[in-house]
């Protein structure tokens, strides 16, 4: 490998561990201003995500250059490819968690249906396969990718139960059906994120093995390299 080839595909990397970091903790503040119908905190999760779309520019305009100038193969071209997706996928989180903080905003001006569903809990777990995710691409950790892969049912599972417990509660307080409406939206977004996470992950096993496991569900075991 060349000394700018290395020196290219250093500042991917630098760039794309800012990028997540970013992302991660816009994920972490809209949820918090759901749980604690925080208007403010919500307010400031949708006012910064231009940043989140400026960094993810930056990130494709470094790999579309060390595309262009250094004609990377093998391991440096697959790290490459599997960043401009995973850099994709880092700004729709960015997105959903914007979308999370504005009907967190809405909900914070509203009276409130008790929340009686396991939100919180949901929560909780997509963030850490976010966070694992990203470990995973940090250290080229297939084994941990693989164990977020394997994690995206769970999340589901809550979703489905929550969707389900919610039109419950329409038939039970249909004066209460816009607030609803947006804590079943708020579902469905944080079960996006634990998709994209997963997508994350999927991207890391490619990247270090040059394997596709995205609908190879007996796949989703074993392996670890480093970047």
């Amino acid at each position: 490998m060349s000394a700018h080839l290395t020196q290219s595909i250093e500042n991917i990397k630098k760039k794309t561990l800012s990028l997540s970091a970013l992302v991660e903790d816009r994920v972490r503040l809209a949820v918090k201003a759901v749980e604690t119908r925080d208007a403010r905190l919500a307010e400031q999760v949708i006012g910064g995500d231009l940043a989140v779309d400026q960094m993810e520019v930056d990130v494709e305009e470094e790999c579309l250059k060390a595309l262009a100038l250094h004609q990377p193969v093998a391991v440096d071209l697959r790290m490459i490819v599997a960043v401009l997706k995973i850099d994709a996928a880092l700004e729709r989180i960015g997105d959903l968690a914007v979308n999370i903080a504005e009907r967190a905003a809405f909900l914070a001006r509203q009276d409130q249906p008790e929340i009686l569903f396991d939100f919180p809990g949901m929560a909780v777990k997509a963030q850490s396969m976010l966070t694992r995710s990203i470990d995973a691409l940090v250290n080229v950790d297939t084994t941990l990718a693989r164990e977020v892969c394997n994690d995206d049912d769970e999340v589901d599972a809550i979703n489905s139960q929550i969707y389900d417990q919610v039109k419950e509660e329409i038939r039970r307080r249909p004066e209460s059906l816009e607030a609803l409406l947006h804590l079943l939206g708020i579902s469905r977004h944080i079960e996006r994120i634990a998709d994209l996470a997963t997508s994350i992950a999927e991207d890391v096993v490619y990247m270090a093995d040059g394997k596709i496991i995205r609908h190879r569900a007996e796949d989703y075991n074993l392996v670890q390299k480093r970047w």
